[in-house]
């Protein structure tokens, strides 16, 4: 692990979609944020809808019918990888605080050995967006002969203090939980806690213009006396609540604080002591970086960084300032935008 320690045993969780072709020369790897798992887009095996199902398919932006798309669960999530929560097989105990510290170039090296696992040598096309950005880069910094090339949506070279602050205290809700417990809590853990977490960062994953035309001052139709005189009233209460509740009941605490630290401790600058000698390793024939107006977590101003620090160093940069308004979470939800530029980029490689 890039911090110190090792894990003896790795479990990798990850799905496919199209077929690898005789060559080896069409994979597509999308390296997820935060919160999803591998389930990116539905299948025979599993028809859920996936996280980008909408992106993902015959003749969409990421065609399928061209590409072997490969989306990899990150390395300490709780959907199936290796995480805090797993069980260290060399004490039969979960994890826990003993899971080394977790740094994004672990979720891209790990997602590289997958590939390798799996017979994919190189990447046609390497896709992330949020962290799932950051992995995208980490990767092609740490394998650049391997990424022909590259979309970062949403992303960062680093994270500014506003998102490590958040951030920072996301992980201290949690762990002021009593339930927590300093790591070793029984389920369902510190709900409480991940729930207020995951509160504050639907605030910030949303931008003000978007709580403001889709909630209004809308009240809730009908108030629960059991909240006592400070209960929900207004309808944006009741979203954030509701999602939240559903968040605390699937996702690991102490996953939670692992991958939210990974991306406060990703820095290009680590690579050379600048972020243009970072950036340089980088040897992707055309990138594509993508970045949303109204978002306050990972900025505009930093997709402009990547794309003007790439072309100047001599790289094929495409970048898209889309003006949508549900802020980071745009890509999740504003296809109309994004499907468009994702899919003019990768059908021109």
């Amino acid at each position: 692990m890039r911090h110190g320690g090792e894990l003896p045993q790795v479990d990798m969780v990850y799905e496919t979609w199209g077929t690898l072709s005789p060559e080896k020369d069409n994979a597509l790897l999308v390296t997820t944020g935060l919160s999803p798992g591998a389930h990116a887009r539905s299948s025979p095996e599993d028809p859920t809808p996936g996280w980008w199902e909408e992106m993902i398919g015959p003749r969409q932006a990421i065609d399928t019918d061209r590409f072997f798309v490969v989306c990899v669960n990150s390395l300490g999530s709780p959907h199936g990888s290796t995480g805090p929560a797993s069980v260290d097989p060399r004490t039969g105990q979960a994890y826990r605080m003993t899971f080394p510290v977790l740094a994004i170039e672990d979720i891209a090296t790990s997602a590289r050995e997958t590939l390798r696992q799996i017979g994919v040598p190189r990447l046609k096309a390497l896709v992330g967006p949020s962290l799932g950005g950051m992995t995208a880069i980490a990767y092609s910094m740490l394998f650049p002969d391997e990424v022909e090339n590259l979309v970062t949506i949403s992303s960062a070279t680093r994270s500014t203090p506003f998102a490590i602050a958040i951030r920072s205290v996301q992980r201290e809700a949690i762990r002021s939980d009593p339930a927590w417990q300093g790591g070793n809590y029984a389920p369902p853990g510190p709900t409480t806690g991940l729930r207020l977490a995951r509160k504050l960062g639907l605030i910030t994953y949303r931008s003000a213009r978007e709580w403001r035309e889709r909630f209004a001052r809308e009240r809730v139709d009908v108030e629960d006396v059991r909240q006592g005189a400070f209960g929900i009233e207004f309808e944006v209460e009741s979203y954030l609540e509701a999602h939240a509740r559903k968040f605390a009941g699937q996702f690991d605490a102490n996953c939670y604080l692992y991958l939210s630290r990974s991306m406060d401790l990703f820095d290009v600058a680590d690579y050379g002591g600048t972020i243009e000698a970072g950036l340089s390793r980088i040897q992707a024939r055309r990138v594509l970086v993508i970045g949303v107006e109204t978002d306050f977590l990972f900025p505009i101003d930093q997709q402009e960084e990547i794309a003007s620090i790439l072309q100047k160093q001599g790289r094929g940069v495409s970048f898209a300032a889309l003006p949508s308004i549900q802020g980071h979470d745009s890509f999740l939800v504003d296809y109309d935008r994004f499907c468009p530029v994702v899919g003019r980029f990768l059908s021109s490689i």
